[in-house]
């Protein structure tokens, strides 16, 4: 539709693609790969241009009811500029994310559409004179598209990994609450400044939100690094040997997935990953490993005294409060835990009782008979027997069911047997 009836408004369209460009390639230069929100300067700049549109035309600027350009050219623009901005980072062999870019084209044809709509007055009952409630009402599109934008991204998300749908899509808008909000009121106040002061106000206004997207590209990398520190404590204690290799990255994976069936946040997913990262790091203050560092089996007072030595070190590496909680009281009696810690328990001792190779006797493990007599007594006289006796993940879930009593919860036993059977229907 555009090439066919031409480009209108030539020079704003120029204007705003290459803002969307620039915000693109930076985002893919030095946005990590964790990030949610990789590009708000390509975003702002794409929404910006479609409220240009409404601005100019509810100005009296133009004759046409519907802008100066319809959304076509706004999708066209968006799409083209964003492929632009693919380049650089292609060219240096980093990835190109078109999901995100499929996410952000989704987002501007809905504020588009939803402005032409709103301007030609008849679908919502607003007359098009009505300048007094043209801001609020971009706002409100531009909330709802990026609500759009955001239910793509769960979507994707459950494909991905499964997990209530629900609980993604909460953790999607959790993580744009602010950032969107800031999206919204700078695209519309771009498109106000380019309306009064032509395209000359682009680089005024996109200069501060380029730096303060660079701030924030910092701060992710900063925590990138975080992560790097708590991936290498947790190679620690396999390179030491008192760990099975991947045996902490194996929790980590089935307790993030535990926590989504239970509807977790970002937020607090991620405190289950790095808490279950370092969950072992206090066996390394042990002289001799225990048999494929299983610790379930352990006495509890010896069980917690590594957890307050793996929290300690936790705390002294500066992770944050919440995650040496988690590794500091995983052996605790499941009511005296927070949630990342009642997790932890029950996904460490599961990857116990059926993940780890080589891992000790199973006769007696975990400790989900509530006695003193562990790994150190009756497990090891079972020897063979214990081992026979083991079975799949069936068996592992009957022994922890076992344990609710006390040492489990019963609600984080329950959402590991959903994640191990939809697992094993997959």
């Amino acid at each position: 539709m555009t090439a066919r009836r031409g480009v209108e408004a030539p020079g704003a369209a120029l204007a705003f693609g290459a803002l969307i460009a620039v915000g693109e390639a930076v985002r893919c230069r030095v946005a990590p790969a964790r990030c949610r929100e990789p590009a708000p300067l390509a975003t702002t700049g794409a929404l910006g241009y479609v409220a240009l549109g409404e601005v100019a035309a509810a100005s009296g600027e133009v004759a046409q009811v519907t802008g100066p350009f319809g959304w076509a050219q706004a999708v066209a623009v968006v799409v083209a500029a964003s492929l632009a901005g693919l380049v650089p980072p292609v060219a240096l062999g980093q990835s190109a994310h078109p999901e995100r870019v499929a996410r952000r084209v989704l987002a501007v044809a809905c504020a588009a559409l939803g402005c032409q709509l709103l301007h030609s007055g008849t679908p919502l009952g607003l007359p098009a004179s009505v300048e007094s409630l043209v801001v609020p009402c971009l706002l409100a599109l531009f909330g709802l598209a990026l609500l759009s934008e955001a239910a793509l991204a769960a979507s994707f998300a459950w494909a991905r990994g499964g997990g209530p749908y629900a609980a993604l899509l909460g953790a999607e808008l959790r993580a744009r609450r602010v950032v969107g909000a800031a999206v919204c009121a700078a695209a519309v106040v771009l498109a106000l400044a380019v309306d009064t002061a032509g395209e000359w106000a682009l680089p005024l206004c996109g200069v501060p939100l380029l730096l303060a997207q660079l701030a924030v590209r910092r701060r992710a990398a900063g925590r990138e690094a975080d992560r790097q520190t708590v991936a290498s404590l947790a190679r620690a204690t396999e390179i030491a040997g008192y760990t099975p290799p991947g045996h902490a990255r194996r929790v980590a994976r089935l307790g993030r997935a535990v926590g989504r069936e239970l509807g977790l946040s970002g937020r607090a997913l991620a405190v289950i990953e790095d808490a279950a990262l370092l969950h072992d790091v206090g066996q390394l203050s042990l002289v001799d490993p225990y048999p494929a560092g299983a610790t379930e089996p352990l006495p509890a007072s010896e069980a917690r005294r590594i957890a307050r030595l793996g929290g300690a070190v936790a705390r002294q590496t500066g992770m944050p409060a919440e995650v040496a909680d988690a590794v500091e009281r995983q052996a605790a009696p499941y009511r005296e835990q927070p949630l990342p810690a009642r997790v932890i328990r029950v996904v460490n001792a599961y990857e116990d009782l059926t993940g780890d190779p080589g891992a000790p006797s199973r006769g007696e493990p975990t400790g989900v008979c509530g006695t003193g007599e562990r790994a150190g007594g009756r497990a090891g006289r079972d020897g063979g027997e214990g081992r026979a006796a083991a079975g799949g993940p069936s068996w592992a879930l009957g022994r922890l069911w076992e344990g609710t009593e006390r040492e489990y919860d019963p609600e984080v036993v329950a959402a590991l047997a959903r994640v191990v059977r939809r697992d094993a229907d997959a």
